[in-house]
């Protein structure tokens, strides 16, 4: 039996061991446990994405939650980011959304934030995880009479919405723009029109009508193609595409071109440091950003700290560097003196706000930066093994590594979320860098692929 806590909570296949009903009811006692010892009313947050086993895990969280005698305040399907602010709104102990994010809808997830709506450190994790896996949970209840009760909270769409309009100036304004949407047919499918529209945008959506299994699956963050298209088609001034629980962007430029995390981030650092906002004349990203980014940010006299995958290590970073912007090319971006998490909604804002302000097309303001060829190959793995101790996987880096040089870098890691290896490579040609990263991706493949 493996470590529950990935990169970002605890993640599997849905009626699969941890992702059990008997399980999130598990978790919801510890979690209360945890959480709420020292609270007088005590209240945990709790919110979910459209996949279809989000209600049996939901309602099991809950009623182990009510078992210690806490309180629910159920939000129902939310964007992770706004649970986040949810919890410091509602003075909850703590917040948990049931998703997977961007995985496919036969996964499922638990995410937690504390009470001021950060993620976890891995102290309380591993407190969390120990206490799990430590056998059946019953006796921390079993003196409890007075149960807890669930209350929805119907009115969280609302207090997000105008807590993700404050982020921008109050005469901002969307009037004129035609704007395009891709909802990932996940928690912000009614949320995303409805605050583009409000801003005096022309809003078009695709991908905003889950059914419980559509969700991220050819769509959203992942997979820009139909957006992309879409955008075209309608000659759209910008297309945004969200993951399936909405802490993720990636944007369509006005020509149909996908613009990633890594170059939203350094739009979003250009035009703070030009407002004199970018505190410490700081960006955080990970070891996953391109090469180009840190160019074009030195070029543009920005400093860059870079930190481990996950948002949660970018965010500890920027606390500890003092930093207001942070985030992933995979779209997790951070704008710290707003949220205190990765939010695609507020990140949208920010890029909008950064066009308007500069009066230019997304293809302008990006010009400054350019990506180096990239390729990224995903291998489902059987097991996870320290890869330097697999020769025939470290031999092949190491040979691609030498024919590089200077040119290129090659990053070969688990998935903190999924049972994957991924192999990423960057090199100064298509051809090349394609060529390197399947030599390494067949090396995994035939040393620990399924």
């Amino acid at each position: 039996m493996g470590r529950l806590f990935g990169t970002d909570g605890i993640r599997g296949v849905a009626n699969q061991y941890p992702i059990t009903a008997e399980t999130a009811l598990e978790t919801g006692r510890v979690v209360a446990s945890v959480f709420t010892q020292k609270t007088d009313n005590p209240k945990i947050v709790i919110g979910k994405d459209t996949r279809i086993s989000g209600d049996m895990l939901e309602h099991a969280v809950a009623a182990g939650i009510c078992s210690m005698g806490v309180d629910v305040l159920l939000a129902g399907v939310m964007p992770t980011p706004a649970i986040a602010f949810l919890t410091r709104q509602a003075g909850a102990d703590a917040g948990l959304v049931i998703s997977a994010s961007h995985n496919p809808f036969f996964d499922n997830g638990i995410k937690l934030f504390n009470k001021d709506g950060f993620k976890l450190s891995d102290d309380i994790e591993n407190s969390i995880e120990n206490m799990l896996m430590s056998g059946p949970t019953g006796h921390l209840c079993r003196e409890i009479q007075k149960t807890g009760r669930v209350t929805l909270l119907e009115n969280g769409n609302q207090l997000y919405m105008n807590f993700l309009k404050k982020s921008v100036p109050g005469n901002f304004s969307l009037n004129g723009l035609k704007v395009a949407l891709d909802c990932s047919n996940g928690a912000v499918y009614r949320l995303a029109p409805d605050l583009f529209s409000g801003l005096g945008a022309r809003v078009k959506t695709i991908c905003n009508t889950p059914d419980g299994f559509n969700i991220n699956k050819n769509c959203g963050s992942q997979h820009t193609q139909s957006l992309q298209k879409f955008v075209r088609d309608n000659g759209a001034d910008i297309g945004l595409a969200f993951d399936g629980d909405a802490d993720r962007l990636v944007a369509v430029d006005e020509n149909g071109n996908e613009v990633k995390g890594d170059q939203i981030l350094f739009i979003g650092a250009k035009y703070l440091k030009k407002q004199n906002q970018l505190k410490n004349n700081l960006l955080v990203t990970t070891v996953m950003s391109n090469i180009g980014l840190g160019l074009a940010l030195k070029d543009s006299g920005i400093n860059h700290a870079v930190s481990a995958v996950g948002d949660r290590y970018v965010l500890e970073l920027m606390q500890t560097k003092g930093a207001v912007l942070g985030g992933e090319d995979s779209g997790h971006i951070i704008y710290l003196d707003h949220q205190t998490t990765g939010d695609g909604l507020l990140a949208a804002l920010k890029l909008l706000e950064a066009m308007t302000a500069e009066s230019k097309p997304l293809s302008v303001l990006i010009r400054m930066m350019t990506l180096f060829p990239q390729k990224l190959i995903n291998i489902d793995v059987k097991e996870k093994p320290d890869i330097k101790t697999i020769p025939e996987i470290s031999k092949e880096i190491e040979l691609v590594e030498k024919q590089l040089g200077d040119k290129g870098r090659v990053l070969v890691r688990y998935s903190g979320t999924q049972p994957q290896c991924r192999v990423m490579v960057e090199g100064p040609s298509p051809e090349e860098t394609e060529k390197y990263c399947r030599r390494i991706a067949d090396a995994v493949q035939t040393a620990i692929g399924k």
